[in-house]
């Protein structure tokens, strides 16, 4: 029998763009041949949900409660129940604007006496901030977004307290230790928004009629959902097998035991879905076939864990370009939850996903999975194929936009992905994760930006040298404040990933490392960040050896469901919690670009050291010392266009001079050099050669030995007023 696959991401994981584990694998697929459907339930039950007709029905399933005297229910939601005719004229074309397709409706929403207003509109008084008074678009979509959360407010007390525009019963699935709790809430009736999965879910299985239903669960937020599609189909189709794979399972199902999960999933499977899937297809097809690649399932009542096939993984230049056919890409909603510029990409605008290589190139960071073969086996995607891939998926989704998702973006195949796009012209957008490494240049970061990268974040984690050591993140800070500098001069938005609470951490650490936050955004080499604590995972350096730095798990027992987070004392003995308040609101400040002047101790109200770093640190540290020092080996890249010459002679006190002008066109203003004849032409001949849109590099070893075929002194001349000039304008050394 031929398989059919139906592939789903369950609700809810993002709005704006599909998450891109189902289309990974589809486009696997592809590659054998093996017909599949994919879809992504979670923007499927959204906009069933989020429709006049969806309202309507909210509305009268959550009418008993406003008749019962004894209930207690919010003045809010009274006031969105009594507005509930102006949320039900409203919904569509909001939704229809969010989509894309209704911009003239973005100047009625900025009006504010468009749309019902709840409780979350009080949030208004930074909108002049944010958007001033040209972003109308941008504007609207914050007031529409604040709109959805007045609803989603409203469902979480009247109807589903599990709601969650990002995750749904997330609590069920975060360090369930234990199978037990998720296991009851499955036992119950299904809940408003399960009948709307399930109606969805029902109209896909009668028209699609698989025989492997996979489903990708990434996060915590997912798995609930997970749980009850399988539980349906389980029920209603007992011959179709079910399986799951995604980042839930391979962080936290590594030593699953409970035989109750497989009431719902025939099969589990972990790290990369190429293989156990194509081994699931040989078995499902081929009774007899007994092979596994890294799967659970259940054998006379208990649950094993299988391994035994001797294929080897496939390649990354094997497993096909990720395909996003069957999900309804025109359908996704941009919103603007916050104004945390980075933060508000996740949420705005469609991006297509790929990544640039799989695993990490670094892979020491103490606190990150290492042990796990998605950061330990690095293996880099060939520029020249990344790019056909992005040529590829430009044409079937019609957007240009990428999101690479990296752990950790390789600088090398990053110099050579934005050559290859602007090689092949190649008009895109793209953002990734990076490591704040000094490899990222000043003429890297311009090479970067010209090629469409219009953003970046990356891990300062813990500002303090001593703990980035401990850490093992191989940089320091003043090596990370250089490397945000150049960004920001060339026009790429930096975002830092701040952590807390990271063991041995002392509270003058921490006050120390909100210093350094402070002077970064002060001197606006940073534009967004995020402070985060410090979680202890079990497959992290810290998680599998504690002692080595200096804390102590709390229990040794392994649950039989998931285990991942775990629970520790530090030997400082700190509550770091407290620390949470303080460190969110100045960065929320600085973001908006004030407070700077404020004492760190106006954060906080307890008592905390003054700070030990300097006024001046980061001033100091990001100050440009001219290098007179070029590796030989350094490619030297033109991204200009041709000049127009211009030959004349310079006549002075009887001597006479052949002299030559170029004139370049840059983007955005003419400008001129001056030299003498011969450099002028060999500076003409040589900028077309070097041009970003030849296929090979020179090298700087190579213009130098060309120079002095015929010329003299070619440092004098690389050094001299002409050349620094089209430094200035991208002749960029790489």
């Amino acid at each position: 029998m031929k398989t059919k696959l139906f592939l789903i991401t369950p609700p809810f994981t993002q709005l704006n763009t599909p998450y891109p584990a189902t289309a990974y694998i589809k486009g696997f697929l592809n590659t054998k041949g093996i017909e599949s459907v994919q879809a992504d339930l979670g923007i499927e039950v959204i906009l069933k949900l989020f429709s006049k007709d969806g309202l309507l029905n909210l509305f009268q399933v959550s009418s008993f409660r406003f008749q019962v005297p004894s209930e207690t229910i919010s003045d809010n939601s009274k006031r969105i129940y009594a507005l509930q005719e102006e949320y039900l004229k409203t919904i569509n074309p909001v939704i229809a604007f969010l989509q894309g397709k209704n911009p003239t409706l973005a100047l009625q929403i900025c009006q504010e006496d468009f749309l019902p207003e709840a409780s979350r509109f009080t949030q208004l008084e930074e909108l002049d901030w944010a958007f001033g008074t040209m972003g109308t678009q941008d504007k609207a979509k914050h007031l529409a977004t604040l709109y959805l959360e007045d609803i989603s407010d409203f469902i979480v007390e009247c109807v589903d307290a599990n709601f969650g525009f990002s995750r749904y019963a997330e609590r069920l699935g975060r360090s369930a230790s234990s199978f037990d709790e998720l296991y009851e809430a499955l036992q119950s009736e299904p809940t408003y928004i399960d009948g709307i999965l399930i109606s969805i879910l029902k109209e896909r299985i009668e028209a699609i009629q698989p025989t492997l239903f996979l489903i990708s669960v990434p996060f915590p937020g997912n798995l609930y959902a997970a749980f009850r599609s399988a539980q349906w189909v389980k029920k209603n189709y007992p011959n179709i097998k079910i399986s799951m794979g995604g980042g839930f399972p391979n962080t936290e199902l590594r030593s699953l035991s409970d035989a109750r999960v497989f009431e719902f999933f025939d099969f589990i499977t972990l790290d990369d879905g190429e293989m156990p899937i194509d081994e699931l297809i040989h078995s499902i097809e081929n009774p007899n076939y007994n092979t596994y690649k890294r799967t659970f399932l259940l054998e006379n009542g208990k649950v094993v864990y299988k391994n035994n096939s001797a294929k080897p993984d496939y390649k990354q230049s094997q497993v096909g370009t990720p395909d996003y056919s069957d999900l309804l890409l025109d359908k996704y909603i941009s919103v603007i939850e916050i104004v945390n510029p980075m933060h508000r990409m996740w949420s705005d605008g469609r991006w297509n996903k790929l990544t640039m290589a799989h695993g990490c190139y670094w892979g020491k960071c103490t606190f990150c999975d290492i042990s796990l073969d998605y950061i330990k086996i690095y293996e880099p995607v060939a520029a020249n194929l990344l790019c056909d891939r992005m040529e590829e998926m430009i044409a079937q989704t019609g957007e240009t936009g990428f999101h690479f998702v990296d752990e950790a973006a390789p600088p090398a195949l990053m110099r050579a992905l934005a050559l290859e796009i602007l090689r092949r012209k190649l008009a895109v957008t793209w953002w990734t994760n990076i490591r704040f490494e000094k490899s990222f240049t000043e003429d890297l970061c311009l090479l970067l930006k010209a090629s469409g990268c219009i953003a970046v974040s990356g891990g300062l984690e813990v500002a303090s040298d001593r703990l980035l050591k401990l850490i093992d993140k191989g940089v320091t800070v003043e090596q990370v404040a250089r490397v945000t500098r150049n960004f920001t001069q060339a026009g790429v938005m930096v975002h830092a990933y701040l952590m807390y609470g990271y063991p041995t951490q002392t509270i003058q650490e921490t006050i120390d490392s909100l210093e350094m936050v402070r002077q970064l955004f002060e001197v606006g080499i940073l534009q967004s960040g995020f402070w985060h604590q410090f979680a202890m995972t079990a497959h992290s350096p810290v998680g599998l050896y504690p002692e080595q730095f200096g804390v102590k798990k709390n229990t040794e027992s392994i649950g039989t469901f998931a285990n991942n987070d775990i629970d520790y004392t530090d030997a400082t003995g700190i509550n770091h919690d407290k620390f949470s308040f303080g460190l969110k609101k100045s960065l929320y400040n600085y973001m908006h670009g004030i407070c700077f002047e404020y004492d760190l101790q106006d954060w906080f109200e307890f008592k905390i050291p003054k700070t030990k770093i300097q006024s001046d640190f980061i001033v100091n540290a990001i100050e440009n010392e001219e290098t007179f020092n070029i590796k030989p080996t350094a490619k030297i890249v033109w991204l200009g266009g041709k000049p127009l010459v211009d030959h004349f002679t310079k006549t002075k006190k009887g001597n006479s001079w052949d002299m030559t002008t170029l004139t370049f066109h840059d983007k955005k203003e003419p400008f001129s050099i001056l030299t003498n004849k011969n450099e002028g032409e060999w500076l003409v001949e040589t900028l077309e050669k070097i041009s970003v849109l030849n296929v090979k590099n020179y090298t700087f070893q190579e213009l130098k030995a060309d120079f002095e075929l015929s010329l003299e002194d070619f440092e004098l001349f690389w050094y001299s007023k002409p050349i620094k000039t089209l430094r200035e304008y991208k002749l960029l050394v790489l």
